[in-house]
């Protein structure tokens, strides 16, 4: 069967992780809004590593051994 959701995971937590990371490097300035998680922009770091993820997605989607 033809069914592959390695890509529509992988579009989503790229795309997803972007986001994050961009809100991340946006904020990175106000103290305040990371004092709960002791001062760590957990944006960035989150976002990055669901960026990381997606893009690993796609590349084993991409590069998967042809079905016969």
């Amino acid at each position: 069967m033809g069914l592959d959701i390695k890509i529509p995971i992988g579009l989503m937590f790229t795309i997803l992780g972007l986001l994050l990371t961009i809100y991340g490097l946006a904020t990175i300035s106000d103290a305040d809004l990371y004092q709960k998680s002791l001062g760590i922009n957990v944006n960035i770091w989150v976002g990055l590593l669901m960026l990381v993820f997606g893009i690993f997605m796609l590349a084993i989607s991409k590069f998967k051994k042809p079905e016969k």
